[in-house]
């Protein structure tokens, strides 16, 4: 009853069938409404990564989180709506140095039984997590990936992983995806390091993003960043009401935060957006 209250929310029927089509239509359902973010970290409450739950919970409010609840929850909805689905262990990196570390910091689908001419193996990685990723499912095939104004690459592929280079306009640099355990209790380890402060990385400032057909719309702490055909258009966010009309456009439902605690977590942005701004925004 969850997965079809899911499809519901998203405008989609619930007896769609474990086909491409279905595949690319919850995909990018998914990605148009509901944003990537750490909301609920940066106001001191991670949400749960059982799939289960953060499924009621999207349904139930609205919002999910980042890449373990985005694709945990999505892994149970494919599953019951008959598709074939297999996890990999993700690890996104941006400095070179990181990229042959093993921390697990995303976690990766791959759908399998759905061939076509131009992808005759059949293997899918959906993937609406990665905030500013592609829009619609990869095909697990080697080359370029062409997806509205962003170009990705897919490479070293195997059966049990492969190298994704981030389009240049990126907060990262790739993802680096093994055949690594990836069960509930390693997530949960995971998700406790990210998200615990001082060290968790999204303890640090709020990223919320979310994609569409054209671009990727992003607000990282007191920045509001449009990247599409024409290029990154930026501006600052430095009063509450224009930081509130930001995440009101990008689609983060924040019904259930008390106003106070909304403003508390700005006046900390601002706070941070000054400084980075008067050291030269490195």
């Amino acid at each position: 009853m969850t997965t079809a209250a899911y499809l519901e929310r998203l405008g989609l029927p619930a007896d769609l069938p474990p086909t491409l089509e279905t595949l690319v239509e919850v995909h990018r359902a998914h990605l148009a409404q509901v944003p990537y973010t750490n909301l609920d970290i940066m106001l001191g409450r991670p949400p749960s990564t059982v799939p289960a739950e953060a499924l009621a919970r999207l349904v139930g409010l609205g919002r999910a989180g980042y890449c373990f609840h985005h694709n945990g929850l999505l892994e149970t909805v494919l599953r019951d709506l008959g598709f074939t689905v297999e996890r990999r262990h993700g690890h996104v990196w941006t400095l070179p140095e990181q990229r042959d570390q093993t921390q697990l910091n995303h976690l990766v689908l791959v759908v399998t039984g759905l061939a076509t001419a131009a992808n005759p193996g059949g293997r899918w990685w959906p993937d609406v997590g990665l905030g500013e990723g592609p829009f619609d499912p990869v095909p697990l095939v080697e080359g370029d990936v062409v997806d509205g104004p962003f170009r990705f690459e897919v490479s070293g592929l195997g059966i049990d992983g492969w190298s994704f280079a981030h389009d240049p306009s990126g907060s990262f640099r790739g993802l680096e995806v093994r055949d690594l355990p990836v069960d509930q209790n390693v997530v949960d380890t995971a998700h406790a390091a990210l998200s615990t402060p001082p060290t968790g990385v999204f303890t640090r400032v709020l990223v919320t993003q979310r994609r569409d057909p054209l671009g990727c719309d992003t607000v990282r702490c007191c920045v509001a960043t449009r990247v599409d055909a024409g290029g990154a258009h930026q501006r600052d966010l430095t009063s509450y009401d224009d930081w509130r009309a930001a995440l009101d456009a990008i689609g983060l439902v924040v019904a259930d935060v008390p106003d106070d605690d909304l403003r508390a977590l700005f006046d900390r942005m601002l706070a941070a957006h000054r400084t980075w701004d008067e050291a030269g925004r490195p």
